[in-house]
């Protein structure tokens, strides 16, 4: 067999030309941002839509959509107040969400984030109202406890070797029956509205400058972190993001956060509970990509079997995960308990954990494992709570509700799914 041979400078030959030339152009992505500039990011956004790399671009695309189409029905809902309320009531959703994404990445579920949430609310009501023991600590206890259920769900997962979804099925039902049995005969338990956990979501900072302060930090903070970053990848050699696309992310984002900051200080001013939700979004996404925990959970979510070979305590890193959704769990339960100043038997039950699922699925988690960032609970708890007050706005039945949230979930999915399978095709999954 007749094998073509093209010299090259050292002498050495190469067997396939065509191959060659194709490793020759294939440039990083973000060297040729800086070399071609606007061109750049064309060609950039191009490869990736080719490679299935959506990102969160259909979230986006889709906020905008349902923005513009619920201003154009209602002018009340791009007004202060709708959009404080959106902001106070998608934390609860938010911080479970949060916990379930840590699940996601591994590929695998948690159907039990809505029962612990229950009982979390069950557990401060009985301690800090029944018993009168001091709000703090009864807190504490609430969030250890979730942290323990949510370590229990993980030993039998990861030890027993019990499938997550049957653990967790099991759990969802244990748990919603402890808490009916924590909160009796009444079902109900008031809460203090001016205690700890009434004011997580009824606290508002009214000084005009805290609005604007946190804007600052945010977008100051953001630029920092990513130039700092870009010069480390540099003093590596490494491809680093150029400066012109720091610049236009950090604009893009000041636009928004100082947008934000404008109309709350136009109603009650900065609410707590959002405050709480960003610097808990930071700080889990700072664990996932800054940590070698977090590389080795999403290690975990690409391949099992290879993660455990170079090393990785598997079902130690397992437990943790639930134990985090667990405790994230907890915390979720206890903004739901502020919002409705009780625990009560409803609590954690109803669309509360598709919601949650839904949340982070919609901001762009992966249910296959191995892609997310604790960021898609924003995206995606933002877009569910905006289409419930949108439709809520227009009067539309809860069923309706249940029925485009679903679709939107089902679309999500969907392009999730396809999304794979084009990144399998073009090499990259």
């Amino acid at each position: 067999m007749k094998t073509d041979k093209t010299p090259v400078a050292d002498g050495a030959p190469v067997v396939n030309p065509e191959a060659a030339k194709g490793a020759e152009t294939a440039i990083d992505p973000r060297l040729l941002v800086r070399e071609q500039g606007f061109g750049g990011y064309l060609t950039e956004f191009k490869r990736k839509m080719r490679g299935g790399d959506l990102g969160s671009i259909p979230v986006i695309i889709g906020l905008i959509v349902i923005c513009v189409v619920f201003q154009s029905l209602n002018s009340e809902f791009l007004s202060a107040k709708n959009i404080s309320d959106i902001a106070v009531a998608m934390v609860a959703t938010g911080m479970m969400a949060i916990g379930i994404i840590f699940v996601l990445l591994l590929g695998e579920i948690d159907l039990s984030v809505g029962s612990v949430s229950g009982v979390s609310g069950a557990v401060v009501a009985v301690l800090s109202v029944t018993h009168g023991m001091n709000e703090w600590l009864a807190v504490l206890i609430a969030i250890a406890s979730g942290a323990a259920m949510g370590t229990l769900h993980g030993f039998f997962f990861a030890r027993i070797g019990a499938p997550a979804f049957a653990v967790t099925l099991a759990g969802l039902l244990f748990w919603l029956g402890l808490m009916l049995q924590l909160l009796g005969d009444t079902g109900t338990i008031n809460l203090d509205s001016d205690g700890v956990v009434g004011k997580l979501t009824t606290y508002y900072f009214t000084d005009v400058i805290a609005a604007y302060g946190l804007a600052v930090v945010a977008v100051v903070g953001f630029f920092l972190s990513a130039f700092l970053d870009a010069r480390r990848r540099e003093a590596a050699g490494i491809p680093a993001r150029p400066l012109v696309d720091i610049v236009v992310r950090t604009v893009v984002l000041a636009v928004f956060a100082f947008a934000a900051a404008f109309m709350f200080n136009q109603y009650r001013g900065l609410p707590l509970a959002l405050v709480l939700f960003l610097v808990v979004l930071v700080a889990t996404d700072f664990i996932l990509r800054r940590t070698s925990y977090g590389r080795k959970i999403f290690a975990l979510g690409g391949s099992v079997e290879a993660s455990r070979r170079a090393g990785i305590n598997v079902t130690a890193i397992r437990v943790s995960v639930f134990a985090i959704a667990g405790t994230f769990a907890a915390v979720g339960g206890l903004f739901w308990a502020s919002k409705i100043a009780a625990a009560n038997q409803g609590s954690g039950t109803g669309d509360l954990l598709m919601n949650v699922i839904a949340a982070a699925v919609i901001g762009g988690t992966s249910l296959f494992g191995g892609r997310g960032r604790t960021w898609n609970a924003l995206l995606g708890v933002m877009v569910i709570v905006s289409i419930q007050y949108g439709l809520s706005l227009e009067g539309i039945a809860t069923p309706v509700q249940y029925m485009i949230t679903g679709s939107v979930l089902l679309a999500t999915v969907v392009i999730d799914s396809v999304t794979r399978k084009t990144q399998k095709t073009a090499g990259r999954a």
